[in-house]
């Protein structure tokens, strides 16, 4: 039995589908399970980009078999549009990817709930994407969704999406003054995506117990991070589902003894997109120049992202909150010219120290970052293949991160490409 999960352990954006694409070389199965189209995985394969939004970074390895779990929600025009693409650079999807019965969907209506009230004055703004996840995950909470499973009845999908859209629209006019929606437009418009998505509909939580129980190698990824789990973080700026590990048995149907190890994906530095709270943001020519040298903008939104340095407060919570057996260390050599790095070490409030992370948000944005300064190494990374051939400061960066967070760094990033990667 070999199942891994990699979880992002900051506040999304770590360079997870990187990292779950040299461990997929591996893997019989990568399983996606959580999140939607608003997660966006960057990956580099010989010198081209692939941003994959939907289908597991898996993909790109031909063996490897690859699932959208129960627990994601799925827009099917962003799925047919990820398919279409990728057969487009020769990758083959047909017979390699599954879709669980038990996912629901997003369809167009949500995207619009999900614009409209983050523009409503009267509703705090989060920060959203826009693509409709956080609609589609209350509708699955308040038993109102619709699942991959109804798709493949036609009179089913036909009624209960009418259903839905007749409600919506009563909404869309009396809450938010919204024009109704075309009902048989848009019933139409999924009719026709309906028949291209029903042959990777699959019980996918079977093919997953077979497989483990059958000595398969199966990674579990999950989308966003810690800091945006539903539960575990930045509440009410978060995402909708649960990033963290105990996410991965929720959202593929599997049970947590079957995980073996669970490695947590973070940045040499921390970076933050949308609103909320964030201790250790640079909002000077420091967070500039991170931002530049590391491309920080967002794969789904092209959005900045806000940048500041390495939280050991955040990296301790999330190693606790998740079970972290191991982590994978990116960016590294986006410090490569800083002549001095700073890493929070823990927080002041109200003239105190403290050293877990507060739930109470009023309270975490108040706090101060109490720092520890390192020399920077000032010298390329990208170019060391082997830990030891990393510069003597970078390997004090690292092993300081590791003594303070108890985690063994089992992975460093150094660049984009598959290569620039050192595996301890």
């Amino acid at each position: 039995m070999s199942v891994t999960v990699v979880v992002g352990s900051q506040w999304g954006d770590e360079g997870k589908g990187k990292i779950v694409d040299i461990l997929s070389a591996e893997m019989n199965y990568v399983v996606r399970y959580q999140g939607g189209a608003n997660a966006g995985h960057t990956l580099n394969l010989k010198g081209e980009q692939y941003i994959l939004h939907l289908i597991p970074s898996g993909i790109l390895h031909p063996q490897t078999t690859c699932i959208i779990g129960n627990g994601v929600v799925v827009d099917p025009e962003a799925l047919l549009e990820e398919m279409r693409f990728l057969e487009s650079k020769g990758i083959e999807v047909d017979g390699r990817l599954q879709i669980s019965e038990r996912a629901h969907v997003i369809f167009d209506f949500h995207k619009i709930l999900d614009k409209v009230r983050e523009s409503d004055s009267s509703e705090k703004r989060i920060g959203t994407t826009g693509r409709g996840i956080g609609p589609a995950y209350s509708d699955k909470i308040n038993r109102c969704g619709i699942r991959m499973v109804d798709l493949v009845d036609e009179k089913v999908f036909i009624e209960l999406l009418h259903s839905r859209l007749r409600s919506v629209n009563k909404s869309l006019e009396k809450i938010y003054d919204h024009p109704p929606l075309p009902i048989d437009e848009m019933v139409n418009k999924y009719l026709q995506m309906r028949t291209q998505i029903i042959p990777f509909i699959k019980d996918t939580s079977l093919a997953l117990y077979q497989a483990v129980t059958s000595g398969k190698k199966v990674l579990m990824e999950g989308a966003q991070g810690t800091l945006l789990d539903v539960d575990h973080g930045t509440y009410p700026f978060v995402t909708s589902s649960n990033p963290v590990s105990a996410g991965a048995c929720i959202g593929s149907g599997i049970g947590p003894t079957q995980i073996n190890e669970i490695l947590g994906v973070m940045k040499a530095y921390t970076t933050r997109v949308g609103e909320g709270p964030f201790p250790t943001e640079l909002t000077g020519s420091e967070g500039d120049e991170i931002r530049e040298i590391g491309k920080e903008y967002g794969a789904t939104t092209g959005r900045p992202r806000r940048c500041g340095w390495f939280d050991l407060v955040i990296a301790r919570y999330a190693a606790r909150v998740n079970g972290l057996t191991g982590l994978a260390i990116t960016k590294l050599d986006v410090l490569d010219q800083m002549k001095s790095i700073k890493i929070c070490t823990s927080y002041r409030y109200t003239g105190n120290e403290i050293n877990e992370f507060p739930a109470d948000l009023s309270r975490l944005e108040r706090c101060e970052p109490v720092y520890q300064e390192l020399p920077g190494w000032q010298s390329n990374t990208s170019e060391a293949t082997r830990y030891r051939e990393l510069p003597d400061n970078a390997q004090k960066y690292l092993q300081f991160l590791e003594e303070q967070i108890g985690v063994p760094i089992r992975m460093v990033s150094v660049g984009p490409m598959r290569k620039k990667t050192i595996i301890k």
